[in-house]
């Protein structure tokens, strides 16, 4: 801890041991957040993540009394939630998994990148670890935390029960399989045609033996082993990262084992624990704190509330500093796609209705996501198909939501941009939400950062301009599809790639409820109004013409 946050800190955790239950609350509502980045990473988002995470604070809660020096708190907190997460591990050598549950769990790694809004390299990173091993990525979890200025290496050893010596060799075998991830994920970006045929038979899925078959492919292919840029050690690209924030609906229950609510009480007495959760575990009671509600049953449930007061002091500064206010949508002068609303009568499904429109403000929560009947979207790309050469394309088939996220380069090629399209469409596709923090030609940066001041460019490198009338894309945009459709990447003038993959209603509702409060610079769009009247994409046709690029924007379907 910096020593300003550890007198803090010392004193909550002293009050606490001293049985002030308001202490305590605050306590656990603190150092919830690190835990969860703990063990998330460690896990990469498996099912059983809050269990690990409930267990953790469990144990710390029950045995705080036990805790003799408070400045300690830190490294002690983080070694329990290390010895659980390695309990975990010993549990699943003699227990058959739940597959279907862990493919259901969020993806740390995808959460990392959207909640953290990660490009680049940064990006790269996050997704490497899904290509890492468990006990790598138990050890990850806590490097990663120590670069971003959460934990110290004194800290990390304790917590991984090693010397520093020894945690020193480890984190150094850590990065260099790091780096190996990294250079598999820049290589599944890339367009290497002898790639291509080697992962036709993958199922998407990385594991130990794909990665020994990709690691030896980039080490002899020429193409896949030439960086195009510098590659940045991953350790100057976490400096300062702050901790992802937890999910809005997060349950922390502090009450387990099918305890009777008297019984439950009786333990929350012994044990100090706070007047709001044992209200909690006898009645049925809803006692709202910052960021945390606790309801009946004992649970910690993590909300938003609008009016909510500000924080106490997180443990360090790099988790509590707050980004900058959204600065509002700004488009530049050779970007002519923001226009005003266009006002036009809504026709039954088979017109394109999708007109330009005005970004929404930051602050205005989106409305509600009408839920569409889901059997699952099957994708020749599989789980994650990335287009960037013209040409290429990918074929939905299915009953569910698709995800289509934008990557505009014009540090490589700016000028007009030949929009994608869908062609071959049987069936209904519907343009439903639009999300990922921010649309593409929001401001995000001075043009420091490669030369870019919105998504869309900068003075410097040029910008990317869209077809006069075109929808401004935003960085996620979703769709829903009951049938089959080809979506083709039609790169012409200016450069850009696409990331396609099959998605979820709650991983769409998650997405665009992610707003200015958890670092984003604007709150997702709900396009979709659960009718046939509900936004069509523009550029789609049912017919498969021989130049996908040639379909009109406003096609009838």
């Amino acid at each position: 801890m910096d020593e300003r946050a550890g007198r803090q800190w010392r004193a909550t955790i002293a009050a606490a041991q001293a049985g002030d239950r308001h202490a305590l609350d605050e306590l656990v509502e603190g150092w919830l957040p690190l835990v969860y980045n703990v063990v998330g990473r460690a896990l990469n988002g498996h099912a059983d993540v809050d269990d690990v995470v409930q267990e953790t604070m469990l144990r710390a809660v029950d045995n705080l009394g036990s805790l003799r020096d408070p400045d300690s708190f830190r490294s002690w907190l983080v070694a329990i939630a290390m010895r659980q997460i390695r309990d975990r591990a010993r549990r699943r050598q003699t227990a058959q998994l739940d597959e279907s549950a862990a493919h259901e769990a969020t993806d740390f790694a995808e959460l990392t990148v959207l909640r953290l809004q990660l490009e680049g390299q940064r990006r790269e990173v996050a997704e490497a670890v899904r290509w890492l091993d468990d006990e790598d990525r138990q050890l990850l979890s806590l490097w990663w935390l120590e670069v971003a200025g959460e934990l110290t290496r004194r800290e990390l050893a304790a917590a991984a029960g090693i010397s520093r010596q020894h945690a020193a060799v480890r984190v150094q075998r850590v990065k260099e399989r790091l780096e190996t991830a990294r250079g598999i994920v820049r290589a599944l970006d890339g367009a290497c045609p002898d790639l291509r045929e080697l992962t036709a038979r993958w199922n998407g899925r990385p594991d130990s033996v794909w990665r020994k078959r990709l690691a030896r492919h980039i080490r002899g292919c020429g193409y896949c082993g030439d960086s195009r840029e510098a590659v940045v050690p991953a350790e100057r690209l976490l400096v300062g990262i702050a901790l992802v924030p937890i999910p809005v609906g997060f349950t922390l229950s502090l009450a387990l084992g099918g305890k009777t609510a008297a019984a439950a009480t009786a333990t929350a007495t012994s044990v100090g624990w706070s007047a709001k959760v044992m209200a909690a575990l006898a009645q049925p009671a809803v006692a709202v704190t910052a960021g945390a509600t606790i309801v009946a049953g004992g649970a910690y449930v993590v909300t938003q509330t609008p009016d909510a007061p500000p924080r106490a002091a997180a443990p360090t500064a790099a988790s509590t500093a707050r980004p900058p206010s959204p600065t509002p949508s700004v488009t530049p002068t050779a970007t002519p796609s923001p226009s005003p609303s266009a006002t036009k009568e809504v026709d039954l499904y088979g017109t394109v209705v999708d007109a330009v429109d005005q970004a929404p403000d930051p602050n205005a929560e989106p409305a509600a996501l009408p839920r569409r009947p889901e059997s699952g979207v099957t994708s020749t790309g599989g789980a994650k198909a990335v287009m960037q050469h013209r040409g290429e394309n990918v074929t939905l088939s299915g009953q569910g939501y698709v995800l289509v996220r934008w990557q505009i380069s014009p540090h490589d090629r700016s000028g007009g941009l030949t929009m994608p399209t869908w062609t071959g469409l049987k069936g209904e596709i519907f343009h439903v939400a639009s999300g990922g923090g921010r649309r593409m030609d929001d401001v995000i940066g001075d043009g420091s950062d490669r030369g870019y001041v919105t998504g869309m460019g900068g003075p410097d490198i040029g910008y990317t301009v869209l077809p006069d009338g075109t929808q401004q894309m935003w960085q996620n945009e979703y769709f829903y599809l009951d049938g089959t459709v080809t979506l083709n990447q039609n790169e012409r003038g200016a450069s850009y790639g696409l990331t396609v993959m099959p998605s979820s209603w709650d991983k769409v509702n998650e997405d665009v409820r992610y707003g200015p409060p958890q670092g984003a610079l604007r709150y997702g769009l709900v396009r979709d109004n659960g009718k046939d009247t509900a936004p069509v994409p523009q550029y789609v046709t049912r017919e498969t013409p021989a130049d996908p690029a040639a379909v009109a924007q406003r096609s009838r379907v």
